[in-house]
Order: C-alpha cells, then structure tokens, then sequence
C-alpha cells in the first residue's frame, strides 16, 4: 500500500520553520493549516457567545459550536449528539464522571482501576474514594500489559464502574476492550475508557466498543489544546447531575433552587470552548479525509523500523510489547546508564523532538522498576528520516554519555 507522508506532512505549517523530527505525537499532535486557518476564521467572522443572542454573529457562532459537536458524534458513531459533553480536556471528561456519576455511589461501591493508566485515569478516582469512601481495586500490569486474568478475579457484585486506559500513553499497548467488556457485563458493571491516545490514529466507534463512558481530548487528534469530550449513554447522563454550576446549565433559576437544562447543556456550565470547537471541527473533517488504513500500515512499517533499530542497540530495555502485536505507533524504553531526559537532550541538537520522564504514569513506571523512560511517538506526519535521525541522535548520546 503506498502513503505519501511527505504530502501529509506539507499540510503541517511546523515543518516550515527549520528542521523537525517531531516524534511526541502522543503528548501532543501538530495541527494541519486547515485547523489553525478554522480557528482565525472563526474569531474573524463569528466571534459571539452561544445560545444567548438572536443577532447573526452568536448565531454564527452557535451554530459552529452545534456544527462541532454533531460532526464529533458521527466521528465517534455517537447514537445521538445529546451524548456528546464538550469539556476542557480528556482530563476534564474523567473528572465530570467521577464528581457526577460518583456522586451517585454509595459508600463501599468499588471502582477498578490500574496501574497502566495515566494520572487522569487514575487521581480523580482516588479523590472520590476520599470524598465518598468507595473502595479501589487496582488492575495490575504484567510484563508492561494488563493482567486481564487478574481483571476476573477483581470484579464481583460491589464493582460499579471500571475505568481503563483503551491505549495506554507509555507503551502503546491497547486494550482488549471485548474482553473487558464481557466481564463488566457479568457483574453488572460499566466500562469507562480514556480514549486520548486512540483518537490521534483514526476513527474510534462507540457503540461497536460497547463501553458506557468515552473520554477523548482535542490536542492529541490534529485539533487544538483546550477543549476535549465525553461520550456517555443517554440514560446516564439523564441520571447524572450536574459537576459545576453557572450560566447555560439551568432551566430556571431563583434564590431558593434551580432546575438544570438536559444533557449535554446540564455539564457545559460557563462560556464553552467556543473557539476551540470551531478548530476541532476542521480537525475531525482533516482526519474524515484520510485513509486510516493506509496511514495505520505506515504508522506500523516506522515502528517496525524503530524496533529493530532499538534492538540494534546495546543497553536498551523496550517497556511493554517489544514486537507490533498489540500496539500502536508509541514506543518507550530504558538505558542502562543514560537517564531518559539527558537522551533528549541530545537529541534535542539533532532536531529530534522526544519525550522522557514518567509521562503522568508513576504507577506503571514503578510496576516496571523504571525511574523514567524515553518515549517515541508517531503520528501521520512521521517519515523514514524521522526515524533515521532518532537513532542517529540516540547512538551520538550514547556515545558521549556512555
């Protein structure tokens, strides 16, 4: 199958400003000239708030935003665009269904959650055992993957809600979401995904994963940082009460009580990210335009490279799948002497744009007896030189490290 990235990548306005490997698409994605020209266009010609005026400017503007949200939810084969919550970040998304969904458990429900996941996934969980006593069961991982096996064993007739990674933002490995599903169904249980490193390599469908929450972020699908979405079934979201208060989420307020809109208005208090949604809808029409299989056989053929190349090298500990089985186009590893943030150093002089720390996952990265990894992450944009120079740079540190 033939993929031009050189094609893909000139839609990139970035690679115009000097030399750049951009190979941390996991934190963050580049955005291509149709979303950055969106958003100008948008504060050019329909700069108003939503859903409060009549005059033409806020309907522009309300109808961008409505635009947005019902083009996310054929994006993520959504079965209504009343499911769609837009929210300030995949973070955020979590965070509402932990205060509000939360706020409906009772003390001694339990939630499974583990060490696989990012901080999101993981902090707002732990506050609502803080807040409200409900118990914490943590899935363990086994050799960088999910112990699913252990995930049996975790779930009985306490467990209410198991919130996962779907691809995990260290090692790449994704999630046997059927698997996960089947045994949530058993116990009576729901299934919550952070979808934020899925959303950045193709279409995600809802309703074919079977799960009950989906959180996704605009910055990590070619969109702009600031705005993000949950996904939740109706009949939830109809059962859930608000997380915060203000403008637009009321029907009718006094100074003795207030009634709240439906969803999704009831969980958008406040001036929305009006803007942001105007630049992630040129982002879901970019990606609506490619061809995902071809740039997911390209994605695989870099790592494939990016592997071999790691394994060439003495020193090096690949976290989670070594091989392409069960993992997308994220790679983290370890070297015996060199700490991962003076290999990014170095690389930084070769214009390789790499990520070392704990990536927000501390849990995974103690499960794995690792102090810090480099990360290498792919998007659509991401070339054979790329990689070339990534290993180049990697040798060169060594060298002088070493």
């Amino acid at each position: 199958m033939s993929f031009d990235a050189a094609a893909i990548r000139r839609e990139f306005p970035v690679f115009d400003n000097g030399p750049l490997h951009y190979l941390d698409h996991a934190s963050s994605s580049q955005v291509p000239a149709a979303v950055i020209e969106a958003l100008a266009a948008h504060d050019r010609t329909a700069r108003a708030n939503v859903h409060r005026s009549v005059y033409d400017l806020a309907e522009r503007a309300t109808a961008a935003y409505e635009g947005a949200r019902a083009n996310l939810a054929r994006w993520i084969n959504a079965p209504s665009i009343t499911e769609v919550v837009f929210t300030g970040g995949c973070t955020s998304a979590i965070n509402l269904v932990a205060h509000s969904y939360g706020s409906l458990l009772e003390a001694g429900s339990e939630i499974v959650i583990s060490e696989l996941d990012h901080h999101a996934n993981i902090v707002p969980w732990q506050m609502l055992h803080d807040r409200r006593g409900i118990r914490l069961k943590v899935l363990p991982v086994r050799n960088g993957l999910l112990d699913l096996d252990a995930l049996e064993s975790l779930v009985d007739q306490h467990t209410r809600l198991i919130a996962l990674t779907h691809i995990s933002n260290v090692t790449g490995a994704v999630t046997d979401v059927a698997r996960v599903v089947a045994i949530a169904r058993k116990a009576g249980a729901l299934v919550l995904l952070d979808g934020a490193q899925a959303m950045g390599h193709g279409p995600v469908d809802v309703q074919k994963l079977g799960i009950d929450f989906y959180a996704g972020s605009g910055h990590k699908m070619y969109g702009p940082t600031g705005i993000g979405f949950l996904w939740a079934k109706g009949a939830l979201l109809e059962e859930m009460p608000p997380f915060m208060g203000g403008g637009e989420m009321i029907r009718r307020v006094t100074m003795e009580a207030t009634t709240y809109a439906p969803p999704p208005a009831r969980f958008e208090a406040g001036t929305p990210p009006i803007t942001q949604a105007a630049g992630l809808n040129a982002a879901i029409d970019w990606m609506r335009a490619q061809d995902w299989d071809a740039i997911g056989a390209h994605e695989r053929r870099l790592t494939e490279k990016l592997l071999a190349g790691l394994g060439e090298i003495d020193g090096i500990r690949i976290a989670g799948p070594e091989g392409l089985q069960g993992r997308i186009a994220v790679v983290s590893f370890a070297h015996d002497i060199i700490h991962a943030h003076d290999i990014c150093e170095v690389l930084n002089e070769h214009h390789v744009a790499v990520r070392g720390g704990h990536h927000c996952a501390q849990p995974l990265l103690d499960a794995l007896d690792e102090t810090a990894l480099t990360r290498v992450s792919l998007g659509a944009y991401a070339t054979e030189e790329d990689i070339d120079a990534f290993l180049d740079g990697l040798r060169n540190a060594i060298r002088r490290l070493g």
